[in-house]
């Protein structure tokens, strides 16, 4: 996957998750075909779905906040698969819920087979504002000076409360004030540094073109999205299980009769 160009992996992600986000909230059936895509891109690029549920797991209960209260809210009555009637809020959590994993799922295998200088210089050969994209790489990679930076702060922390399990609530104020304190100079810091090495509001990209196959990036992005708009438009779970019941219908019958 890492041949692949940034620009259709982009694509095929953003298509992916506004297509997964359109379905109907009662439309359970219709979304298990999606979960094709996230299986196949961590099986070819080797990823672990233990590691992105690490990684993203902090997300799902915000979501799961969103809907918790729909069970309450919708009481229609809603019957699943013709064998018993719950409510249509439960029907829709549950949407909700799978609806999160599938996004999530897609984005981090984005996230783990594009560099994010690879990702910015696509970026700007689309004509997107420098100013968007720098700020976007910038935010990247301070996301982990500041994890340092809270790395350092709770070793400091535990060192002064040996027996405290955790950050107690009454630091927490201070932590974070002293967190975005210390994040600041850091920043300053890294700004003089970066002025020192000649920056002047242009950031140069590592684009390498060469390093990336067309013709698979084209192929790629075409068949993803024809399948994608498939499992869309096409309930693939209920038509294969119409046929079925009338292969199975059918077979009976010549059995019986």
């Amino acid at each position: 996957m890492k041949n692949l160009s940034p620009l259709a992996k982009l694509a095929v992600t953003a298509i992916y998750i506004f297509t997964t986000v359109s379905f109907s909230k009662y439309d359970v059936t219709g979304l298990v075909p999606m979960f094709l895509y996230p299986v196949i891109m961590f099986q070819l690029s080797g990823l672990s779905f233990k590691k992105c549920f690490k990684a993203t797991g902090f997300v799902m209960p915000l979501i799961i906040m969103t809907g918790i209260l729909n069970p309450f809210i919708d009481k229609v009555p809603f019957e699943a698969a013709g064998l018993f009637t719950i409510r249509a809020g439960f029907v829709s959590l549950f949407t909700l819920i799978l609806k999160g994993l599938l996004c999530l799922s897609a984005s981090y295998a984005f996230a783990e087979t594009t560099k994010i200088d690879e990702l910015c210089g696509t970026l700007r050969r689309i004509k997107i504002p420098k100013i968007i994209v720098t700020v976007l790489l910038l935010t990247w990679r301070f996301i982990f000076v500041m994890k340092d930076e809270v790395a350092v702060m709770l070793e400091a922390y535990h060192l002064r409360a040996p027996n405290q399990k955790g950050l107690h609530y009454s630091a927490w104020g201070s932590f974070l004030g002293q967190l975005f304190l210390r994040s600041f100079d850091r920043a300053d810091d890294l700004y003089s540094a970066m002025i020192l090495r000649g920056y002047n509001g242009n950031y140069f990209y590592a684009c390498s073109r060469g390093k990336h196959s067309a013709i698979k990036s084209w192929i790629f992005f075409l068949t993803v999205t024809a399948l994608i708009l498939t499992f869309r438009f096409f309930n693939i779970p209920e038509i294969i299980g119409t046929l079925f019941t009338h292969i199975l219908g059918a077979l009976l019958y010549d059995f019986v009769f």
